[in-house]
């Protein structure tokens, strides 16, 4: 017997800018999923590496794709297409939950979903951006086309890094919200990540009436993107051990620069932080690293880093995120990098 046609799915789409916790929260509304639904999670990051997919452990019911190298809305809007088609298909998810870069502009993504390809397949709900209250402040993002529009065309708002930001900035990020149109349909505070599922399961759908705000410099990506093939070689070949790959690129006014160990090497943890909180306190860091310590998630953003066990054991992995022009000699940074390895010692060390 066939399988009944795909019909009315439910896509949650969460967008925000670089580092305001996307990855947490779903990971939190994952934790409140219902036990008999299945979720694909697709995750898209600005650089070259998948970080942020390290954070999600295996199980049967959340199939979870990464989709790193550019943006969802632009530079991959096709790979997307192809990716959510074959993810539809093979496993028939109950819900289809999307992330994409913090650079990503919600237009072109939006035009991918509504696409014929996905006519009466997919439900998209409500959109939901991610708001730092402190990035209020910081006129970079204030002013940037791209944060403006993520709000602009959302349909509701999620407070988020409430531990990093003074009750007056969360004050004034309420009130900025109040003045945009047209009227959000909520505004929840998210403190690390902790949103109510029940405010996507009641979710209405997207307003169209959030007119489409088509981005310069992403519809030009687009439009290139038309013209190359994506080949993931990159995250295919495996690093030998004291030689890792290293990736750079640059969109959107950012740079990014990857990089990716065997498993075999082995990081002093110690050194390793001493490195990485030296790099630029306004440059993005994310990587999942073997370290003396264990297999262990750095993530920076806007300064202020964390540290915690993961369960990922494919490779060591490292992307930093910097406006143009801020980026630190590559050479100078990998061979740091490079002094912090512990010789000798071997990936069968799954502390």
């Amino acid at each position: 017997m066939s399988a009944p046609p795909l019909a009315a799915i439910p896509v949650h789409l969460f967008t925000g800018f670089l580092g305001s916790g996307k990855t947490t929260l779903i990971r939190r509304l994952i934790e409140q999923k219902p036990k008999e639904e299945r979720w694909a999670i697709l995750i898209n990051e600005f650089g070259q590496v998948g970080i942020d997919q390290a954070m999600f452990e295996a199980r049967d019911d959340v199939i979870v794709k990464g989709l790193p190298g550019g943006c969802l809305c632009c530079q991959l809007a096709f790979v997307l297409q192809a990716t959510l088609i074959n993810l539809l298909h093979r496993h028939r998810p109950d819900r289809v939950v999307i992330e994409p870069s913090g650079l990503g502009h919600p237009a072109g993504l939006l035009d991918v979903l509504r696409g014929e390809s996905f006519a009466d397949v997919l439900d998209l709900r409500d959109i939901v951006v991610l708001l730092d209250p402190a990035r209020l402040d910081d006129p970079r993002a204030r002013e940037h086309e791209t944060f403006n529009d993520q709000l602009a065309l959302a349909d509701a708002v999620a407070l988020t890094m409430g531990d990093r930001a003074t009750p007056e900035q969360q004050e004034a990020a309420r009130r900025h919200v109040e003045t945009l149109w047209p009227p959000k349909k909520w505004v929840a505070q998210a403190d690390h990540g902790e949103l109510p599922l029940a405010l996507l399961l009641a979710s209405g759908r997207h307003r169209k009436e959030a007119a489409r705000r088509g981005s310069g410099g992403h519809d030009a990506l687009r439009d290139a993107a038309r013209q190359v093939v994506f080949l993931d070689g990159f995250a295919e070949a495996k690093p030998q051990p004291g030689e890792p790959r290293q990736e750079r690129g640059t969109a959107l006014g950012y740079d990014t620069l990857s990089w990716r160990w065997s498993p075999q090497d082995v990081f002093d943890l110690d050194r390793l932080t001493r490195v990485l909180d030296r790099l630029p306190s306004r440059m993005r860091v994310k990587g999942v690293l073997h370290t003396d310590a264990g297999w262990k998630l750095y993530n920076r953003g806007e300064g202020a880093a964390s540290l915690a066990t993961c369960a990922w054991r494919q490779d060591s992995r490292l992307e930093l995120i910097a406006e143009t022009g801020l980026m630190p000699p590559a050479e100078e940074t990998l061979a740091a990098l490079q002094a912090c390895r512990l010789q000798g010692r071997g990936s069968d060390e799954q502390r």
